[in-house]
């Protein structure tokens, strides 16, 4: 599924792009990914999945 329809960003890559780039949010993994938002109307959702795949990177380190 489309996260990004602007710059037809997966889903599956921005996850990618979470887990590999620790810092910011959806404006700096776009930018990891050479790209930059256009409409800004995926910005909300690309946070929040950033935040879902950076948030379970962390819990195996908790819980260990």
């Amino acid at each position: 599924m489309y996260t990004c329809i602007c710059n037809a960003i997966r889903e599956c890559e921005l996850r990618k792009a979470a887990r590999q780039y620790h810092g910011g949010g959806a404006e700096s993994v776009y930018a990891k990914l050479g790209k930059r938002p256009n409409c800004g109307q995926c910005l909300e959702e690309a946070d929040e999945v950033i935040r879902e795949e950076r948030d379970a990177l962390i819990e195996p380190a908790v819980a260990a």
